[in-house]
This record gives structure tokens, sequence and C-alpha cells, in this order.
């Protein structure tokens, strides 16, 4: 279930569901992004373009923005080839537009950046949730 969190300008959406837990965006702006805290955004915390500049280094793409009074928009779609990367002691990243298909036949289209488990440790398979770190996973290289 996503949660919004709003200052004057903008809403900044997360998408718990999607995050990999990477730290980017407390490592890069921890007055607005704690999870010490609870909320854990605080949209207070500096000013807007900060934010959203700091949200656009979400890896997952489990923080989105929109300028409020506009109408929430769907993720851009990348219009590239698709990119797979695998992270070094982490998750495989696919770039691009994709469409996620489970065991059930559900689909789930991704855009952008989507992450999958290769440690088979997620909770959210087969997504990646940052699992890999807790459970010591290393590549074979």
């Amino acid at each position: 279930m996503e949660k919004k969190y709003s200052n004057k300008d903008i809403t900044v959406v997360w998408k718990p569901d999607v995050c990999i837990h990477s730290a980017l965006c407390w490592h890069g702006l921890l007055q607005v992004f704690d999870p010490r805290k609870r909320p854990w955004i605080s949209m207070d915390g500096a000013d807007t373009d900060a934010i959203i500049a700091q949200v656009e280094k979400c890896p997952s793409g489990a923080l989105s923005w929109f300028k409020n009074g506009d109408a929430e928009v769907l993720p851009e779609s990348v219009e590239v080839d698709t990119i797979v990367e695998a992270i070094p002691n982490g998750p495989l990243k696919v770039h691009g537009n994709i469409r996620v298909k489970d065991a059930a036949g559900n689909e789930t289209v991704r855009q952008k950046i989507t992450s999958f488990c290769r440690c088979g440790h997620s909770q959210n398979k087969p997504f990646c949730d940052g699992s890999h770190r807790e459970a010591g996973f290393k590549d074979d290289q």
C-alpha cells in the first residue's frame, strides 16, 4: 500500500512493496528521510527542490513525486532498450518498461527500474526487498 507525504508544493509517494532499502534516500537527505522517526518522511525538513532531487535518485522507483494540484501521474515510460544489470552482491536490476508475470499468471507492469531478488531471501519475490544484506549474499565473481 502506497503512502503519501505532502508539503505546499509537492507530494512524495512511497511504495514500500517496491522499496529495496538501498538507503540512498536517507543517506542523502536525513532531515527529510529518517527511518528512525514516524512518520519516516518529514516534508518540512528541506526545500522542495532538494526533496525532488533526492527522490529522483531512488534506484527502485519506490519513491516518486508529483506537483500538488496536478493529477497524480503514472511513472514515466522509458523509451530505451531494456538493460539488465547484475549489482555486485545485490539484486538484478532491469532498466526499462517490463511486464512481470507471477506463477498464478497475474501481470504487473513496471517502468524505469525494477530490482529482482538473486539471493532467494526476499519476502517480496520475485522483487528484491534488501534481504541480501542481512543474509550476507555474495556473488560468485
